[in-house]
């Protein structure tokens, strides 16, 4: 199975997520795009010291953090969809989005438009702050629209009942995981939150 990552905005924990769902499944992780360094594949590397969890290498990098379109243009670069090419492998695979959903690739392309190219399931990453239930349902829409098959949401932060239950109410999503505010990430709260989420998979 191939599954694709991807949030309701910038810094909404997508590449944690990505990692737990790798050491659960023991899958592995593929970004497609990358814009800024360190690299969200090097902090999956970090996250998953002990892991047979292959890291697959991004099909474009570029130095400024920035929407993928821009970045690229910096350094006179068009991306285009025909470039992405799946790794080959009969493991599941994480793919991890850029930004959110509607992050432009290109003046026609959008990123949540690699997930309709790779056939892979969509995971939304939700980080709750005011203003998310917006963001989220709004994500949703886009990805309704588009016909894209979903397997859940991950909501990432500290818990607002009213929000999580307004979400979950008008997307009719399923919640796969909640991530706490941890005071820090590392192999042993990635493993915690992936028996969470191990459990919680086929619910």
């Amino acid at each position: 199975m191939k599954y694709f990552v991807t949030a309701i905005g910038t810094d909404s924990g997508k590449t944690l997520v990505s990692a737990i769902i790798c050491k659960a499944l023991h899958a592995d992780y593929w970004k497609p795009v990358q814009a800024g360094y360190p690299t969200d594949s090097e902090m999956v590397r970090s996250l998953l010291p002990i892991t047979d969890s292959k890291i697959h290498r991004e099909t474009y990098i570029f130095k400024t953090p920035a929407s993928p379109h821009a970045a690229a243009a910096l350094e006179n670069v068009k991306i285009s969809l025909n470039d992405f090419v799946i790794p080959s492998d009969t493991r599941d695979l994480i793919i991890e989005g850029a930004g959110g959903c509607l992050v432009p690739l290109n003046d026609r392309d959008f990123v949540i438009d690699l997930a309709n190219k790779f056939n892979a399931e969509i995971i939304l990453v939700s980080n709750l702050y005011l203003g998310s239930i917006n963001h989220t349902l709004l994500s949703w829409e886009a990805i309704k629209q588009r016909g894209l098959p979903v397997k859940g949401i991950v909501f990432n932060g500290n818990h607002n009942a009213a929000s999580e239950r307004i979400i979950l109410h008008h997307t009719g999503l399923r919640c796969l995981l909640h991530i706490e505010q941890e005071t820090f990430f590392d192999a042993t709260i990635v493993e915690k939150y992936a028996k969470q989420l191990k459990a919680n998979w086929n619910g």
